[in-house]
């Protein structure tokens, strides 16, 4: 009785890290409503740095340049990642398909700083203009492995036999990668969405190197803002990227939940229907 009423120093960890990760935001968020104008003494209450940001048209069209970004990348690196996993998965010698692997590593594991000027270098070699259509080849760029990473597990996961069980039954590859496999790895498909959206929403390193003149991002926006002086309308900006991310992240745990229960409750219904068809017999 006395080891469990005993608190754990496992929980004064975790406590102590998200104290630390946190606490600037909060403290962040909380000046934000400041009326002073800075962050040293809170005098009162007030909306007008909120009023401020959504007054700015030019800050306005950098948010829908960032989710235009964000989605576009999210979106296509997704596809291109399901198709990388897809070709991982079939590979049957273990040395190649660890080979590959490492491959799709090398931009996880880079820094971003080497990986951003290496794209600068290749897009003004090749004669691409930096604007939004190098900030989108880049931002896909590096979601691709993120989102390989996330379905490549799902697919080791799922049995061969339903694969085998498909192809019996007369299904074409098309049939069985569509009613079969992606089904299936649906969670891992959500997930490196999720994941590839985030990243590039975040992404500031990569995307300073290859912004060009009339064209930025809301990281590259803030950065270039809080060189210029202390300004609470910096902190209801990232405020609400805060809150964006939290709801991105509550959407993503609703949809992944979701999605399991209806694995479940398919499961359990395939189980029931074989248990009705022995008991028939």
């Amino acid at each position: 009785m006395n080891a469990t009423r005993k608190w754990p120093w496992s929980n004064l960890y975790l406590i102590a890290v998200f104290a630390v990760m946190y606490a600037p935001i909060f403290y962040l968020t909380f000046y934000s409503f400041n009326s002073g104008g800075t962050m040293h003494g809170y005098e009162g209450f007030t909306l007008d740095w909120y009023k401020e940001v959504f007054a700015d048209t030019r800050l306005l069209i950098i948010v829908l340049n960032t989710l235009v970004i964000a989605l576009l990348s999210g979106l296509l690196s997704t596809v291109l990642g399901i198709v990388g996993a897809l070709a991982i998965y079939e590979v049957r010698r273990r040395r190649n398909k660890n080979t590959l692997l490492s491959f799709n590593n090398v931009l996880i594991v880079s820094p971003d700083v080497i990986i951003g000027a290496s794209f600068l270098i290749l897009f003004t070699m090749i004669g691409i203009r930096l604007g939004f259509f190098s900030v989108l080849l880049s931002h896909i760029a590096f979601s691709v492995p993120i989102v390989v990473l996330m379905v490549l597990p799902k697919l080791q996961e799922m049995s061969p036999t339903l694969i085998d069980a498909a192809r019996d039954l007369g299904a074409s590859r098309w049939q069985v990668l569509t009613g079969v496999v992606l089904p299936f790895i649906r969670p891992g498909i959500f997930a490196g969405f999720f994941m590839a959206l985030t990243y590039s929403l975040d992404d500031f390193a990569v995307t300073f190197f290859v912004t060009g003149n009339g064209f930025s991002t809301l990281s590259v926006e803030i950065y270039s803002r809080a060189r210029q002086g202390i300004s609470l309308s910096i902190n209801a900006l990232s405020t609400l990227i805060f809150l964006f991310t939290i709801l991105l992240v509550t959407g993503y745990y609703f949809i992944t939940r979701r999605s399991g229960a209806r694995a479940g409750s398919a499961s359990r219904g395939g189980v029931m229907a074989g248990a009705g068809e022995g008991e028939s017999r």
